[in-house]
């Protein structure tokens, strides 16, 4: 199967592959070979940031005054209270020092519900931090409820800087005067939306937050990615809480609770993970509009900067045209996949059969994913997702020798031929592995080679050397006719 100007001894490190005095790569063309241009992940846990919780009242500005903060629009906002519910942290720098920004939902001491939820993830996030940003809206002015949380705020004995927000322009200021009422010091003029004021109140900040972090929170590196994706209310939250044996995201019954992706560092089969929780994905994106259609598009940023994906799919129901279009985006994204269904408690003989029918049916393009049934609200079976996310990981890395490689694809080809089109019959004349993360494999051919006999080799490539859990990649260069 070889031909004759390929080296024979081929060597099983991947930057040998080709003997340049005998084979020119630029014979062949085709396929362009993708490359990923992902995040570098390490083993390295990051560095201790402190923390700066930013807090305040609903609809007073505080995730565009975090938007601000970090330069770029990553806190999903919109002119409706309500917006954030969870504690978000993102990465900061201010004249060369670096930190970490709380985002928090609207603080109202009455409320009652999903409010009362929010709240309470406020307070936490006032309690992990070094400095609070009190936020307050100084066109409206200290209202009750801004009484309320400062004397929340004494109590937790944090450095506090009031910011009044909503001050476009001088004659405005004195409205922001008026705060000197609530206590807590000078309040800083400054507009969350044009950037007025924003450089001395964050000067305020930074004198505020200690050099040596009493919490601090670790952001950049650390362990690997991991995204819980799915349609809305099918059990992502309560996944990550149960994970993380703690109320740490609002979970409600109402459908697309969670906006922002919100992550957290997890001790699971003594190892460090980093789940992120992560706004359902609607049917329709294209037609949502306002922070529905940000949070899709910040799921699909946490997506990209994650390693592996477990797609939750709720077992109860019918396995839907959405949950396929979930996964395939993680495909098509290159992501490690997990399927996980959830509220396997639930479930009935009758409706297990027919889960079994659908799964064959509906998710015939991913046999190779790992599966498992959990129970999210109770934490039945959750321990398997361990193993099952180590292994697509692992998948995920593999590399195989390029001798290995060719020995396969010869023995391969020699069994089972490429079919004869139009009187040829294309030839493979050399294989290599050309990326991992996920695996992506180079064929060189004497001629076209069909996508049918691309999933061939696919399949048989996962029956040789596993690759469970992970999507692979197969292009083909095509060698062109010399002219005379």
């Amino acid at each position: 199967m070889y031909d004759d100007n390929i080296d024979d001894n081929i060597d099983d490190d991947i930057d040998d592959v080709f003997d340049e005095s005998a084979f020119d790569e630029d014979e062949f063309v085709g396929d362009e070979v993708p490359s990923y241009e992902g995040d570098a992940w390490t083993d390295d846990e990051g560095e201790l940031l402190p923390v700066l919780a930013v807090v305040g009242r609903p609809n007073v500005g505080k995730s565009t005054l975090v938007n601000r903060i970090i330069g770029r629009r990553e806190a999903v906002t919109e002119d409706t209270p309500g917006v954030t519910r969870d504690r978000v942290a993102y990465e900061a720098n201010w004249n060369g020092r670096r930190f970490t920004v709380l985002d928090t939902g609207g603080w109202d001491p009455e409320g009652e519900g999903l409010r009362a939820s929010i709240t309470a993830q406020a307070e936490r996030a006032v309690a992990l931090a070094d400095a609070v940003l009190f936020v307050v809206d100084a066109t409206v002015g200290a209202t009750d409820h801004d009484e309320a949380v400062v004397k929340i705020l004494r109590a937790a004995r944090k450095p506090v800087v009031l910011a009044a927000n909503k001050v476009d322009g001088p004659a405005t200021e004195a409205d922001a005067a008026m705060l000197w009422s609530l206590g807590l010091g000078e309040p800083y003029p400054v507009s969350a939306l044009h950037g007025r004021g924003s450089g001395d109140l964050l000067d305020a900040a930074m004198e505020a937050l200690p050099t040596e972090p009493t919490h601090g929170h670790r952001i950049l590196g650390g362990p690997r990615r991991v995204a819980l994706l799915g349609k809305p209310n099918v059990g992502k939250s309560s996944l990550l809480n149960k994970l993380a044996g703690e109320h740490r995201v609002v979970v409600d019954a109402k459908a697309g609770t969670t906006v922002d992706p919100v992550d957290e560092l997890i001790e699971l089969g003594g190892k460090t993970w980093r789940f992120v929780d992560t706004a359902g994905i609607r049917r329709k994106v294209n037609t949502a509009s306002g922070h529905e259609y940000f949070a899709s598009l910040r799921t699909a940023a946490a997506l990209d900067k994650a390693e592996v994906a477990v797609v939750l799919i709720e077992a109860q129901e019918s396995i839907t045209e959405q949950d396929t279009r979930i996964i395939s985006m993680v495909v098509e994204s290159g992501r490690a996949l997990v399927i996980a269904y959830n509220k396997w408690d639930l479930l009935d003989d009758e409706r297990r059969y027919y889960l079994e029918r659908e799964i064959e049916r509906d998710l015939v393009r991913v046999p190779w994913a790992p599966r498992v049934n959990i129970a999210a609200r109770t934490g039945r079976h959750v321990d398997k997702l361990v193993p099952a996310i180590e292994t697509a990981l692992e998948s995920w890395d593999q590399r195989i020798p390029t001798g290995r490689l060719n020995s396969f694809i010869g023995t391969l080809v020699a069994a089972h031929p490429h079919p004869i089109r139009g009187g040829r019959q294309p030839r493979i004349l050399f294989a290599t592995q050309a990326a991992t993360r996920p695996p992506r494999f180079v064929l060189f051919a004497s001629a076209f080679i069909e996508a049918g006999y691309r999933r061939f080799i696919e399949r048989r490539l996962r029956e040789e050397f596993g690759f469970v859990g992970t999507p692979i990649d197969i292009s083909v260069r095509v060698r062109e006719k010399r002219k005379r």
